[in-house]
């Protein structure tokens, strides 16, 4: 998710109170080993001079990797998860042995919900202290802020958030899905499922909500018969104010309340549609921006029986999941929540130590090259696999949200939907 405009500088949520004193803690101090990772016995070390060719943080026996998200300002609320679940897969591919015989050293910086910052700090990570990887970013504005300094000094950034898509880079793995994996699966089921031929557009006034109501405008009015878009509207981040479009939505009596609102708005947005009378238990809400995370602000009782399209649901029901949750509430408190985008930052540590081994070698061009093809069977979600454009092979799936907070999963492709980030017919 993206915005070249100045976030909103409060947002009140109970996961701020995992935010203070993160960046102190160290790998080696974090538990949370699960045992679908068990230690493996040390390999042979391959020498340094042949797995670093290129100069990077990498010795005998350790390697240094970046992990740079927002732990301060507007956007911490959102990537505080990201950064518990980088720190979890660390610790545990540690305590399973490390990367090619490295135990895994991070450096982490705060981006502080400043997309120049995010640059700068990309920069010291890469040409100062010279990481191997880095694991960061959420907003689509601070990817797009970073990107030209990965290009420039050839590093690589495992970024978690589903986006926009119109993107690829030999510099980016991108974990989180592009727009049609959840669009066009999300539109088809509620029109199948529910029925729906007309669709109101919500969103923030940014690229990511724009682009993807673009895309799902005219997913509705050329791919689905018989249907359309009644009504389409935008709003400033931190805007708090939604009578006038809930008044709106009233009179239209949309089939679909299409939502895609971000941060501290989600919190009056959700409220205000359950004090103005719209039960969502009636009236079908789809949104692809809310996840267990913002429902922690939202409260439970004001979004129950809206529907969200993710990849991933924190109730996903399989061994992977149950030992992952496990592990991370074990580490970060029993109160925690997980939602899509932390899975997501989850896969990078794997995912890169992957690619690593697969390579043999640290070295950035031959990680790139070596990561399409990649399948990940022990990832959360179920199973991932990594496309020739650096986006992940995943299944869609769709969650109605309960009071607790979680969401009940009604609804997954039967089968991985390929990552395609230039959609022909809807740019």
């Amino acid at each position: 998710m993206s915005s070249n405009d100045d976030f909103p500088k409060k947002f009140s949520s109970t996961r701020r109170t995992f935010i203070q004193g993160m960046s102190l803690l160290p790998a080696a101090s974090l538990l949370g080993t699960t045992s679908l990772f068990p230690r493996m016995a040390l390999a042979d070390t391959p020498p340094t001079a042949q797995v670093n060719t290129t100069g990077l943080a990498v010795t005998d026996s350790e390697v240094t990797v970046g992990i740079l998200h927002s732990v301060t300002g507007t956007m911490a609320i959102s990537e505080t998860g990201s950064v518990q679940a980088e720190k979890l897969a660390i610790d545990q591919i540690n305590a399973s042995g490390g990367v090619l015989g490295r135990k895994i050293k991070f450096i982490q910086e705060d981006g502080a919900s400043d997309w120049p910052t995010f640059a700068e700090k990309a920069k010291k990570l890469l040409v100062n202290d010279k990481c191997a990887s880095v694991f960061g970013c959420w907003t689509s504005a601070s990817r797009k802020a970073v990107l030209p300094v990965f290009e420039q000094y050839n590093g690589m950034l495992y970024y978690p958030t589903f986006y926009e898509g119109l993107e690829q880079s030999k510099n980016v793995i991108y974990t989180g899905q592009e727009a049609t994996q959840q669009i066009i699966a999300g539109l088809n089921w509620v029109n199948k499922t529910k029925g729906a031929k007309t669709f109101y557009l919500l969103g923030s006034d940014y690229i990511w909500p724009r682009t993807s109501n673009k895309i799902a405008r005219k997913h509705i009015e050329n791919f689905m018969e018989g249907t359309s878009v009644v009504g389409e509207e935008y709003f400033p981040l931190g805007h708090t104010q939604f009578n006038s479009v809930i008044n709106k939505i009233k009179l239209k009596k949309p089939d679909v309340i299409y939502a895609i609102i971000v941060g501290g708005s989600n919190v009056a947005f959700y409220k205000q549609l359950k004090a103005a009378g719209i039960d969502l238990s009636k009236q079908t809400l789809l949104t692809i921006s809310v996840t267990e995370d913002e429902i922690d602000g939202i409260g439970g009782e004001n979004i129950a029986g809206a529907y969200s399209c993710m990849k991933y649901f924190q109730s996903l029901d399989n061994p992977n999941n149950k030992e992952f949750v496990a592990a991370f509430k074990k580490m970060w408190g029993e109160k925690t929540v997980i939602g899509d985008v932390t899975q997501a930052a989850y896969l990078g540590p794997w995912l890169w130590k992957m690619a690593v081994e697969k390579a043999g070698s640290f070295d950035i061009d031959k990680i790139a090259e070596a990561s399409p093809g990649i399948e990940f069977t022990k990832a959360p979600e179920g199973y991932v696999k990594i496309h020739p454009n650096h986006h992940l092979w995943s299944r869609t799936r769709v969650g109605m949200a309960q009071t607790d907070g979680q969401f009940k999963v009604v609804f997954e492709t039967p089968d991985l939907i390929e990552p395609n980030p230039f959609p022909k017919g809807y740019q």
